[in-house]
C-alpha cells in the first residue's frame, strides 16, 4: 500500500466509527437524534485536529521546544517533523565545522583572501588581508571595499572588471599582487600576495651581478690596457714594466679576494655545506686575528686584545673569516693614531665578540644595510681600503649558521662598536677534574 493510502486509512476508519457510533441513537432514538450526535463527533473529531495544527504551528515558531504526544496520522506527522529537525541540526552542525575550517585554513595562508558580494561589500577577510590592506573583519564587515581601501588604480581595477591579469599595487609601503576571482553568482574573492620581499631579494640580485661586474672590470681593464701597452711598445724603461707589473699583481689579487669572497658567500649560503660544529680554543683564534690586525695596520694604530671569555662549538675557519673582517674594517676605516680594541668575554646572555674603534663612524640610515652585498657608505673610500664589498655579508651569514647575531653601534666621526653575539649554549664549560688522593 502507497504512504498516500496510510495517510488516508485512519481518517477514513475513524468517520466510519463516527456514522456507525450516530446510527445507535438514531435507531433508539429517530434520525434527528442520530443526525446531531453525528454532527457532535465530527466537531469533537475536528477540533481535535485544529489543536493538533495549533501545536504544530507554535512549534514551528519554537523548533527548539518539543512537540507533545500525538495520536493517529499526528504521531507519524511530528515523528518525520523531529527527524527532519535533527538532520538539520547535524546539517547546521557539520556546516559550522566546515566553516570554522576553512575560517582557520585561510587565516594561516600568508597571501590575503577577502570575500566580497556582488556590489563590493565585505562579508568577510583574513588576518593577511588585514595587514595588506589595512581592513579590520570586526569593524568593516558589511562596508564597500571600494571605501575602505582608497587607491586610484585598486577601484578602477575593480569598477572595470578586468580581472584576467592581476594588478600590483604599492600600498602602506608594500608592494602587492592583486587578484579578483568571480565565484557563485553574487560573490567575489580577492587575493593579495605580498611580493615586498620577493621584490627585495630581485633587487639585491640585480644589484649584485651590477656590482660584481663593476667589481671585476675594474680590474680587469687595468690589467687588459697594461697588456696591450706592453704588446704594442717593447722598449718599455724598467721602472715603468715593474711598475706595470706591480699594479697588475695588485688587481689580480683584488680580484682573486672578491672571487674568494663570493665563493665564500656561496659556501655559506648553500644547504649542502651544513655546520660542523667543532671545539674552538678562543684564546689561539683571537691572538691569531689580532697578530694579523697588527700586521694590516703596520704599527698605524693602537690595537689591544682583551681575552677572558671561554672556548666555543663552532667552525674555526668560518669564525676565523667573521672576526678577521671585523677586524680589517677596523683598521681600514679608522684613521692613523686611532685605538682599536678587540674582546672576547661571556656575557649574560652567552660569549660576545667585540670590535671598537675610533674611526670615522656610520651614519644611523646606513646600519641597517651594512650587510647587503657590495653595499659602500662611501664607494670612493672603499676603493681607497680595497675592501671587497662582502666582509659583512660574510659575517652575518657565519653569525646565523652559528646561531649568533651581529649588533652595531656607531656614531659619526666618534667610532663605530660591532658586537658578535652567541648563544650561551654555544659556550664550552670546562668541567673540574677531581684529585685523587694514592
Amino acid at each position: 500500500m502507497s504512504p498516500k493510502m496510510l495517510f488516508w486509512v485512519p481518517t477514513l476508519l475513524r468517520l466510519a466509527l463516527i456514522l456507525l457510533a450516530a446510527m445507535v441513537p438514531g435507531y433508539f432514538f429517530g434520525k434527528t437524534v442520530g443526525l446531531v450526535a453525528a454532527l457532535i463527533a465530527v466537531c469533537a473529531l475536528v477540533i481535535l485536529q485544529l489543536g493538533y495544527l495549533w501545536r504544530l504551528s507554535q512549534w514551528l515558531d519554537n523548533p527548539d521546544s518539543r512537540l507533545s504526544d500525538a495520536s493517529g496520522i499526528w504521531t507519524d506527522i511530528f515523528s518525520r517533523l523531529y527527524k527532519l529537525r535533527r538532520e538539520d541540526e547535524h546539517n547546521r552542525q557539520q556546516l559550522n565545522e566546515w566553516l570554522t575550517r576553512f575560517r582557520q585554513a585561510m587565516s594561516l595562508l600568508p597571501d590575503g583572501v577577502v570575500i566580497m558580494d556582488d556590489v563590493l561589500f565585505l562579508e568577510w577577510c583574513n588576518a593577511a588581508a588585514e595587514q595588506h590592506l589595512g581592513l579590520s573583519n570586526e569593524r568593516d564587515k558589511g562596508m564597500r571595499v571600494t571605501n575602505l581601501i582608497r587607491s586610484p588604480h585598486f577601484i578602477d581595477y575593480l569598477i572595470l572588471g578586468r580581472y584576467e591579469q592581476p594588478l600590483t599595487l604599492s600600498l602602506r609601503d608594500r608592494k602587492l599582487i592583486v587578484h579578483i576571482i568571480p565565484f557563485e553568482n553574487r560573490r567575489q574573492i580577492l587575493v593579495t600576495h605580498d611580493a615586498t620581499e620577493s621584490e627585495r631579494i630581485e633587487r639585491m640580485r640585480r644589484d649584485f651581478i651590477a656590482n660584481a661586474s663593476h667589481e671585476l672590470r675594474t680590474p680587469l681593464t687595468v690589467i687588459n690596457g697594461f697588456l696591450e701597452i706592453a704588446q704594442a711598445d717593447a722598449g718599455l724603461a724598467k721602472e715603468t714594466r715593474q711598475a706595470h707589473l706591480k699594479l697588475m699583481v695588485e688587481q689580480g689579487k683584488r680580484m682573486q679576494n672578491l672571487v674568494e669572497d663570493m665563493l665564500a658567500l656561496t659556501r655559506l649560503e648553500s644547504v649542502e655545506y651544513p655546520l660542523r660544529p667543532e671545539p674552538v680554543r678562543m684564546a689561539a683564534l683571537m691572538e691569531q686575528v689580532y697578530q694579523e690586525a697588527r700586521a694590516l695596520s703596520g704599527g698605524r694604530h693602537e690595537i689591544t686584545l682583551e681575552m677572558d671569555g671561554p672556548d666555543i662549538s663552532g667552525s674555526l675557519e668560518e669564525l676565523r673569516s667573521a672576526f678577521g673582517n671585523l677586524a680589517s674594517n677596523a683598521v681600514r676605516y679608522t684613521p692613523d693614531g686611532g685605538r682599536i680594541r678587540l674582546s672576547w668575554r661571556l656575557g649574560e646572555d652567552g660569549p660576545r665578540f667585540a670590535v671598537s674603534d675610533t674611526g670615522i663612524g656610520i651614519r644611523p640610515e646606513h646600519i641597517g644595510r651594512l650587510t647587503e652585498r657590495f653595499y659602500r657608505v662611501d664607494k670612493s673610500r672603499s676603493r681607497e681600503t680595497r675592501g671587497t664589498g662582502l666582509g659583512l655579508a660574510i659575517v652575518k651569514h657565519v653569525l646565523l649558521r652559528h646561531g649568533a647575531q651581529l649588533d652595531i653601534d656607531s656614531t659619526p666621526g666618534q667610532g663605530s662598536t660591532f658586537t658578535a653575539r652567541f648563544p650561551m649554549r654555544s659556550a664550552i664549560v670546562a668541567t673540574p677534574q677531581l684529585e685523587t688522593s694514592g
